[in-house]
């Protein structure tokens, strides 16, 4: 009876010195992992900014960045949401909006913008939208936030006119006048539909990726002055107190004054531009 009770006694102090080292194990895991940040990115200029910061500001912020590309806009909200990425860096407030909204994804938040891409409009056949032709084909993402985005500039020019709604889409126009037909894609894809359309409305950093230079291959670009689609750092607000630390810290890098710099440096032509 005394070497059984001797030997649960040894057994149970086996256990809890196992607990204590697991214990202590996972904490030390825990404070490595709060400092590294794993952000979700699209290749330009998101990804390349992100590198930048990495090489030049984070070690003296305490923090470190992974980086995780993403090709699409549809991936890196759900990556977030899923918990496999700790923050993103890919999207304005109005796509935001839009997607986290219709997807449910309730836990999600961001900060302020940190650069504006001005919205294009590239064609290979007309050099100005006056000279748009009746019928003509327009290439249009084909997302909620940037369609709404893509007709506000073609009614900005007198192309069409809008219904007054939120976010409109290609089935709220009041006025056609020149009867275009709408050809929509994804972001990504819109940039190569250029050859067999008259105009294709490009994101920014999908014009970049497919080598368009908007200041000097647009026909025409949007205004930047008031303009609502800055992008900007999203994360989950339910991380724990350790991660949105240093979640903060790399906002806080992102609309520093040597980020501002680089933007200018890299993007001399205005294609990328600070919005702080």
């Amino acid at each position: 009876m005394i070497k059984k009770i001797a030997l649960g006694l040894a057994t149970a102090a086996l256990a809890l010195a196992g607990c204590s080292s697991n214990a202590s194990s996972g904490a030390s895991e825990s404070a490595g992992s709060d400092t590294t940040i794993v952000v979700g990115a699209s290749p330009t200029p998101q990804k390349q900014i992100l590198e930048f910061v990495q090489k030049n500001l984070a070690e003296k912020a305490g923090i470190n960045i992974e980086i995780r590309e993403y090709q699409d806009y549809v991936q890196p909200n759900q990556a977030l949401n899923d918990g496999e990425i700790d923050a993103n860096y890919f999207q304005h407030v109005p796509y935001f909006n839009e997607d986290t909204k219709e997807r449910g994804f309730s836990t999600l938040t961001h900060g302020e913008g940190i650069h504006l891409e001005p919205y294009g409009v590239y064609s290979n056949k007309i050099k100005d939208l006056k000279d748009l032709p009746d019928g003509a084909v327009v290439a249009i993402t084909n997302d909620p936030s940037n369609q709404a985005r893509a007709l506000e500039l073609l009614q900005d020019n007198g192309i069409i006119k809008l219904k007054d709604v939120d976010a409109p889409t290609i089935y709220d126009l009041a006025e056609n006048p020149k009867n275009i037909t709408f050809r929509e894609a994804d972001a990504p894809s819109v940039p190569k539909l250029l050859p067999d359309v008259d105009i294709a409305i490009v994101n920014g950093n999908f014009a970049l990726q497919n080598g368009l230079t908007p200041s000097k291959d647009a026909i025409y670009t949007e205004k930047t002055e008031g303009n609502p689609y800055a992008n900007v750092l999203a994360w989950n607000k339910n991380e724990s107190e350790g991660k949105l630390a240093s979640i903060a810290k790399l906002d806080d890098l992102l609309h520093s004054s040597e980020v501002s710099q680089y933007i200018k440096e890299t993007w001399p032509d205005g294609e990328v531009i600070p919005a702080f």
